[in-house]
């Protein structure tokens, strides 16, 4: 495959360009909705956040003074001893006691509006397409899930040592299993894509129309 660079054939049309191998994509006003606004960086901050605090799993627990095991007798008298009171063998002050303000269990699930999520990936893809990050295949054909197929591809692109995420239009388990065994490359559907997976890579490969698939979701 040859790469061809588009530029802008008509004025009026965004002043950049994405990378194209085996068709041609320009970026009119439509996608410019998209891949061309003015990015909000609180934005991808905050859903960048939101990823990071759903992949916790929230199950951190300790014991505290009445879940640990032990005897609920009153160890000492309460006065006279010229040491601090003490209820049990549970308080926190002795050895085997309870822990005092220990973590348990919590959702660190964040919810942002809808509209803010979408502002986030708009403008992460922006981004990119600023930085000359995004390119478009007309397709990737694999006959069999083949590491050395896909890899051989990526060489081609010159995406073989660059940190890439390539977008799928629909589910191809031929390109997906052929990529799971490579550090620097990921395979997902344009209909997953999240604003941490856009800001994580280094280059965008869509395959097909998932960038038009994109455009409908976020729009």
């Amino acid at each position: 495959m040859q790469s061809r660079v588009c530029s802008p054939p008509v004025t009026g049309m965004v002043g950049f360009h994405i990378q194209v191998y085996g068709m041609i994509v320009w970026l009119d006003s439509e996608n410019r909705i998209v891949f061309g606004i003015e990015p909000d960086d609180h934005a991808i901050y905050l859903d960048v956040k939101r990823y990071h605090a759903g992949q916790r799993q929230g199950t951190h627990d300790t014991l505290h003074r009445g879940v640990v095991s032990g005897s609920t007798r009153k160890i000492k008298k309460q006065k006279g001893t010229g040491t601090a009171r003490a209820g049990s063998i549970k308080n926190p002050l002795f050895r085997g006691g309870g822990n005092t303000f220990g973590p348990e269990p919590r959702d660190y699930t964040i919810h942002l509006n809808s509209k803010l999520k979408k502002l986030a990936r708009r403008s992460a893809l922006s981004y990119k397409a600023k930085d000359d990050g995004i390119m478009v295949v007309d397709s990737i054909k694999l006959n069999a899930p083949k590491t050395k197929d896909f890899l051989s591809v990526m060489v081609n692109l010159k995406l073989d040592d660059k940190k890439t995420l390539t977008v799928l239009p629909s589910q191809d388990d031929n390109v997906y299993r052929s990529c799971r065994n490579l550090p620097k490359h990921r395979v997902m559907l344009a209909s997953d894509l999240s604003t941490y997976d856009i800001m994580n890579c280094t280059n965008l490969l869509f395959v097909d129309n998932a960038h038009e698939v994109l455009e409908g979701l976020l729009k």
